[in-house]
Parts: C-alpha cells; sequence; structure tokens
C-alpha cells in the first residue's frame, strides 16, 4: 500500500502561482511514476503531469505545458507541482497519483493509488 497526502491548494486570482505538494509513504519504493490530475465538477479526470520517480523524466497534458512543473523530492518521498498563470479554466480538484505501470501513464485507470485530492479555485 501507498498512502498519498496533498497540500498546497487554495484560492488564487488569474495569473496567479501555487505549489501543490503529495507525500507519499508506504510501499513507495513499489511506484514506478507519480502523477498529478484534475477534476472539475461535471467533467471527467483530467490527466496533468507524471514523474519518473527515479530519473525524473516528465510529461506534461497539452493544457498546462510551459506554466505547470511537476517535480520530486526523492529524499522526502514527496512530488510538487508549480502551478504558474493560473486562469480559471485550472480551477480543479487536483489529485496525487502513484503507479506501479512502467510507463509514463495518462490513464487514470493506469494509477494504483490516490490521494484525497485537494481543491485549486482560480478566480477571475
Amino acid at each position: 500500500q501507498v498512502q498519498l497526502v496533498e497540500s498546497g491548494g487554495g484560492l488564487v486570482q488569474t495569473g496567479g502561482s501555487l505549489r501543490l505538494s503529495c507525500a507519499a509513504s508506504g510501499r513507495t519504493f513499489s511506484s514506478f511514476a507519480m502523477g498529478w490530475f484534475r477534476q472539475a465538477p461535471g467533467e471527467e479526470r483530467e490527466f496533468v503531469a507524471t514523474i519518473n520517480r527515479i530519473s525524473g523524466r516528465t510529461y506534461y497534458g497539452d493544457s498546462v505545458k510551459g506554466r505547470f512543473t511537476i517535480s520530486r523530492d526523492s529524499a522526502k518521498n514527496t512530488v510538487y507541482l508549480q502551478m504558474n498563470s493560473l486562469k480559471p479554466e485550472d480551477t480543479a480538484v487536483y489529485y496525487c497519483a502513484s503507479t506501479e505501470q512502467v510507463v509514463l501513464a495518462t490513464t487514470p485507470s493506469l494509477y494504483n493509488y490516490w490521494g484525497q485530492g485537494t481543491q485549486v479555485t482560480v478566480s477571475s
């Protein structure tokens, strides 16, 4: 089992920045990659970014490329999502997830463990 706890969400104005954190505990060595997803009311869960836990290789969703940066601190078993130039359409609950699949997965069903989510609201 892997436990994931997100933090750092909140209310920010358009153009502002937030940094989300995801602290992992438990069988973290079994995870190949960590990812961030988001879900707005009435919408499907959307892929945001993923990072290879060992190599640091990253992959981003088209809607956040150039604005968001995913990173990890292996010593702390923590993954971060730096979000800059935020837009109202970035408003959603953001979820951290862990996968044992040996790919940089963009599909929610390929992730084994999920956090409880943290709300990000961008006001116009």
